[in-house]
Parts: C-alpha cells; structure tokens; sequence
C-alpha cells in the first residue's frame, strides 16, 4: 500500500535527507577534485558492478528479449546524463508517458504500457485522489510532492519505489495528468549510481554557470562553491570550504555588508533577490544577487544559498546609454528653440522674429536672449517682433513682450510689434500694458513695410 506524505514537515524530512546525500557526496568530491582525482571513476566502476560477465554470457543468443532491454538500460545506470524513469497517467489511472527509464525499472516497453491502467503495470496506486485534490501548485512554480510505495516489475519481483510527482492541471483547473519521476530505493548499488551521476551532472551544471553560486552552514562557513564563485577569489574551491568571508580575500567592508544581508536573509526566512555595489579596490563592482535561506525538517534555518551575478558592464553601458540620450535630448532642445525664436534678417538694419505657439518663461528668456544678440550682431536699427501666431496674450506674455522691448531699445533699436489682432488690442488695454516707445502694426507686411521705410530715411 502507497504511503503518502504530503504535510509539509514530511516533505521537508525527506528533502533534507537528500541534501544531507548530496552535501556528503559533495564534500568527497571536492576532496577528489582537489586531489586532481577525476569524479568518473566512481560512475564506471558502478557501471562495471552490474553483474555482467566478462564474456557477455548475460546478453548471449539464450537470453530473452526482455534481459537483453534490462542488460542494456542497467549500462546505462552509471552515465550522468541517464534519463529518470518517468512515467505520467491521467487521473482515471490510464498511463500516457512511459519512458526508457520506466522501462528499466518495470520490464514493460512503452507500447505495451500506453493506454494501459498503471495500477495494472505494476500493481500500485501510489497518488490518490485525495493526493491529487491537495497538490494545488499552479504549473509555472515547477513544485513536487514525493510519495513511496510497493510495487511490481513485469516478471513479477516486488519493488520499492519514490514516486516524486506533480498535478498537472488544465485551462480550467482540473487534473489533466499525474508525472511522476519514479526511482527504485530497494536496490543500495543503483540508488547509490544514481545520486552520484545525478550529482556529477549538477555539479557539472554549476560549475559551468557563468553566476557564482555558493551554500553556506549557520555559521557562515562555505559547504559548497562553485568554479566561477572560487575564480572571482582567485582561490581553488576546495581552499573556501569550511571557511568564512572574514577568512576571504573579500575587504572588510565588503565582508561586513555581505554578512548584514545574509542576517537580513535568516532572519526574514524568504529569498531575497536584489542589487549591490560592492566597492572593490579603486572601484565599485554591481551585482544582481539571489540568496535563500536553508531549512531543516523541522522548519529550521541551517544554511543559506546564494547565487550572484556580476551585472558591472551591463549597469556602464546603461549609463553611458543614458548619458548619450541626454546629450541627443540637450541638441534636440536647442535646435527647437533656436526654431521657436527664429530671427531673420530683411534688409541692411532689419531683422524680424515671428513668434509662434505658447510663450512660458522659459521661452520668453530665449526669445530676449536671440533677439538682443541678433541686433548686436547685425547692427540693427529695427526689429519686428510679429505674435500673429501666439495663441493666447496674457499678462505673462504680454510682460514677456514689453521687456523684450525695453531691452532693445536700450541698444538703440526701434521695436515694432505686428500681428496686433483686435482681440489682442482689447486684452492689452484691459491688462494696462505700456506699449509707448513700440509701434504697433496690425500685420507683419504692414510692418515689413513701415521698417524699410524707415530704413530709407
């Protein structure tokens, strides 16, 4: 009968018995690394000890096909990257996924598997529908829950077996299928082949990881680094493990920031994932860091984890990114207001500024600002300011206005000011503006006309 443990403390229990596993097989492998020892001895002399004969009689012409497909998957059972068994089912026991893996386990070959009950196959039912009904995890969370159970091989010898499963639910949420990766914990040797090529084929994963990845105990000591972490030391692994930062080439500093985010970390008992600038040497070093605290089975912290990524050139080329878009934004900015305030000249002494659009503050300081160096530029006499496409004439810009004038004048320029509609004669009376000293012309050839006139004389 199936025995099921799917409360949280259970599930820890059997998750910390593995890492413990791991830890174990960690430690000997990095003393074996350090040594220069190569880690596939272990996997090949468990590949040899499958009980063959030196002269092939196990695989010989007498043999049935099924030992032939057992002799062949168990060669298997040493190699890294060996598939788990997998096995899936719909919720009414009807197997839809059966893999070389399960073949290896069970005897049945996938076609005589598919469309048949599982309970059939090998005489187990190890996920109930209870169980089903509580794996409530939605798909993307990648969560397993793990069950162990009796069960049959096709000849008939009784096995134990973990079943570590996931529900896999439909649009609607309703169970489509139960996937289950199936390993047989009766047989020492094969589990013991399997954890190790499991562990050679992680091991390889990490320390190929371009990230640092690192676990530390409660204490603070390193239990595993991967090659990129121990590189960025420029130590070897195996000198890193069992101590801590302050033992580390890290600077002080830097090691007292670290150790406040990982007590941040334990003490808060979530993953905690964020940006640092660590300063290193003359210069600051930006990291995007994940770290997790790590518990026992009774809910306990033990250790923490950590996986760091340095994100320096990325956060540079952001910066200089942003830097050369404000550099486009300045010239962008400049060319509208010299487009805003354009000033033309139109005869010897002449100069004219149409104005167009809204006049604010800072509009009405560039509007002075080109037209006072336009008329000392050109030796101006007169310039005409035309606010026939200004929208609106308020006290603001008829303020703007005036002063623009005052100004030039105080140059010894005469201002003419067109494109005087009679609703903007009526606002600048109602407003009290002080025009005297301006010539006011209702339209901008009117006023192109009275300044070469003038110019003339």
């Amino acid at each position: 009968m199936a025995r099921e443990d799917l409360g949280e403390a259970g599930r820890l229990r059997e998750e910390n018995a593995e890492l413990r596993a791991r830890v174990a097989a960690l430690e000997k492998a990095l003393a074996e690394r350090s040594d220069g020892r190569a880690l596939d001895g272990a996997a090949s002399n468990g590949a040899a000890s499958n009980g063959a004969a030196p002269d092939g009689a196990a695989l010989d012409g007498a043999a049935s096909s099924g030992e032939r497909r057992a002799g062949a998957h168990a060669a298997l059972d040493g190699l890294p990257t060996a598939l788990p068994a997998l096995v899936h089912w719909r919720p009414d026991g009807t197997v839809t996924r059966w893999n070389d893996g399960a073949e290896r386990i069970f005897g049945w070959s996938a076609g005589e598997a598919i469309g048949r009950r599982l309970a059939d196959l090998v005489a187990a039912d190890p996920v109930s529908p209870a169980a089903v009904r509580a794996f409530n995890f939605a798909s993307e969370e990648s969560r397993f829950a793990a069950t162990a159970s009796e069960a049959r091989t096709r000849e008939g010898h009784a096995l134990l077996c973990r079943w570590t499963y996931a529900v896999l639910r439909d649009d609607r949420g309703d169970a489509r299928e139960i996937a289950a990766i199936v390993d047989d914990t009766g047989d020492q040797r094969r589990r013991e082949r399997t954890v190790l090529g499991r562990y050679q084929m992680l091991l390889q994963l990490v320390d190929n990881a371009r990230s640092s990845i690192f676990v530390k105990d409660i204490a603070g000591r390193y239990v595993f680094v991967n090659r990129a972490y121990a590189q960025s030391l420029a130590k070897h692994a195996v000198e890193l493990i069992g101590r801590d930062d302050r033992e580390s080439p890290m600077p002080p500093e830097v090691v007292e920031l670290v150790a406040e985010k990982e007590r941040e970390v334990i003490a808060g008992g979530q993953v905690m994932q964020f940006e640092e600038a660590l300063p290193v040497g003359d210069d600051r070093l930006h990291y995007f860091t994940v770290k997790f605290p790590i518990h026992d089975e009774r809910g306990q912290p033990i250790g923490l984890g950590g996986i760091v990524t340095e994100i320096t050139s990325l956060r540079r080329a952001e910066a200089e990114r942003a830097a050369l878009q404000e550099e486009i934004i300045a010239g962008q900015q400049a060319a509208l207001r010299e487009l805003s305030t354009p000033l033309i000249p139109l005869a010897d002494g002449v100069v004219a500024m149409p104005l167009v659009g809204t006049i604010d503050s800072g509009r009405a300081e560039q509007i002075m600002e080109t037209l006072l160096s336009g008329i000392t530029s050109q030796g101006a006499h007169t310039a005409i300011l035309d606010i026939t496409g200004v929208r609106a004439v308020d006290t603001h810009v008829a303020d703007a206005l005036t002063r623009t004038a005052r100004a030039a004048q105080l140059l010894g320029t005469r201002v003419v000011l067109t494109g005087v509609r009679p609703e903007v004669a009526q606002t600048l009376v109602t407003l009290g503006v002080d025009l005297s000293g301006i010539t006011t012309l209702s339209t901008l050839q009117s006023g192109i006309a009275h300044a070469l006139r003038h110019a003339r004389r």
